[in-house]
């Protein structure tokens, strides 16, 4: 079974030309470094929300839980009932 930070990356990586080019460090802030804008953060909601069987709500579409690899990460995981799937 493929862990949570696996699809993630791999959806990244897939979807994003500059993750592509330069990789995905687990802490790195994407909107900070131009690799993702806040139509890519849409996308990546509607992703987790299908891969995960899960709902974003707005009170949660907040900046922290979507920053980096780690906060989507943890987020999903939360969201899942605290189980660590990575």
């Amino acid at each position: 079974m493929e862990s949570t930070e696996a699809k993630i990356r791999e959806f990244i990586t897939k979807t994003f030309p500059l993750a592509r080019k330069n990789g995905i460090k687990d802490g790195e802030k994407w909107l900070e470094t131009g690799m993702m804008d806040s139509l890519g953060i849409l996308d990546l909601v509607q992703f987790l929300e299908k891969e995960f069987t899960i709902h974003v709500s707005d009170d949660e579409l907040l900046p922290e839980n979507f920053e980096s690899l780690n906060s989507v990460v943890s987020f999903v995981n939360a969201r899942q009932g605290g189980v660590a799937k990575s």
